[in-house]
């Protein structure tokens, strides 16, 4: 039996960042190369897809049509992290 869904915006914050924080924790070349080359979200596209994919089956369909929690996740964790490797993106 599937858990139940998420239904609290925060228990969703914090799946989208635990999602965010496993596709930075095992991408790490990827997202360097992908800031470094200024192409991240082509160079992780099946990787976040992935990942959403995963948060809209945990939480309900209305908290997934209402938030954009993973997408900020994603920004918050796997971009901003990274703001110490040299890109012409910032």
């Amino acid at each position: 039996m599937p858990p139940p869904l998420i239904t609290t915006p925060e228990a969703a914050i914090r799946l989208a960042r635990a999602i965010a924080s496993d596709l930075s924790l095992y991408n790490e070349e990827k997202i360097i190369e992908g800031i470094e080359n200024d192409n991240i979200f082509d160079v992780l596209q099946d990787e976040i897809e992935e990942g959403r994919e995963l948060y809209k089956s945990r939480v309900s369909e209305e908290l997934y049509k209402t938030s954009n929690y993973y997408e900020r996740a994603i920004v918050d964790i796997v971009v901003k992290s990274k703001g110490h490797i040299k890109s012409k993106i910032w």
